[in-house]
């Protein structure tokens, strides 16, 4: 199994330091998410950053997948906002989302993550709906001239916020390059089934995976060991399936002290591989 780590836990340290640390700890790779401190997808000379972080990784031997889920990175008032759902400025979600896919292609990126957003209060569900569709139709389109996979993630509190709602989109779109994303501790969170059954069911189009721990029905992400998920099971299923991308810690509230959680994390989850094995 294939360890990596969220930059977005990294949130205060360059992005050359952050890789440092999580190659030295000795993760196979990096979630990186597209920020003003990390990569920033609207800065000047994006190419150039983007072949020098491509250097980076390279001389770390990380992998890498795109994440796009920074806070304040299109809006200064408005976390996560605007979004595709937004009757006003979805096309700067789309600007956002195909610049990650070009960084993605340039980067030799795995997967590039993105989720719905939550429905604004002034928009109804139907029409939010038709322009979640209209628009991962459109980033779909654009990712699979690039040789890019989408991973779509479900999340709690957004207009898709579990894997049912990823395979209804899914099929209405109808496109091999929407893969899936799923978060671990969102299984546990709010999904019926258990997650060694969600993963079995969405494996057909699973690209990414994000791990962390988390208790039911309240969508918080924990350090591992403090939560609900019975680790073991998820990697035996993850290896049933035959998954091969990264399992990217995602603990982004946790900056203040990331050498230590990153330590922590991967001491515990490789304790929990070795568990599985001898299942």
């Amino acid at each position: 199994m294939r360890l990596g780590y969220g930059t977005n836990g990294f949130a205060n340290h360059r992005l050359a330091d952050a890789l440092s640390v999580i190659a030295d700890l000795g993760y196979d790779g990096v979630a990186l998410t597209l920020d003003h401190n990390h990569l920033d997808p609207f800065g000047p000379w994006l190419r150039e950053r983007t072949a020098e972080v491509g250097r980076l990784l390279e001389r770390h031997q990380l992998s890498v997948v795109i994440e796009t889920g920074a806070r304040y990175v299109l809006d200064p008032f408005r976390k996560h906002a605007p979004t595709l759902l937004h009757t006003d400025g979805a096309e700067q979600r789309i600007d956002l989302l195909q610049r990650a896919i070009q960084i993605s292609a340039d980067l030799g990126a795995e997967a590039v993550s993105f989720w719905s957003g939550i429905l604004p209060p002034e928009v109804e569900p139907t029409v939010g709906w038709q322009r979640l569709v209209a628009g991962c139709e459109q980033l779909a389109g654009y990712a699979a001239d690039r040789g890019v996979r989408l991973g779509f993630e479900p999340e709690p509190g957004m207009l898709v916020d579990d894997l049912a709602g990823y395979l209804k989109l899914q099929a209405e779109v109808g496109s091999d390059a929407l893969g899936l994303t799923l978060d671990i501790g969102h299984l546990v969170c709010n999904e019926p089934q258990s997650p060694p059954d969600c993963i079995r069911t969405g494996a057909p189009y699973l690209v990414n995976v994000q791990i962390d721990d988390m208790v039911r029905d309240v969508h918080e992400h924990l350090e591992f060991g403090t939560g609900e998920v019975d680790f073991p099971p998820v990697f035996d299923a993850l290896r049933d399936v035959g998954y091969t991308g990264l399992v990217a810690v995602e603990l982004p509230r946790h900056s203040h002290a990331a050498p230590t959680i990153a330590r922590d994390s991967i001491t515990f989850l490789k304790n929990a591989q070795i568990r599985e094995a001898q299942r």
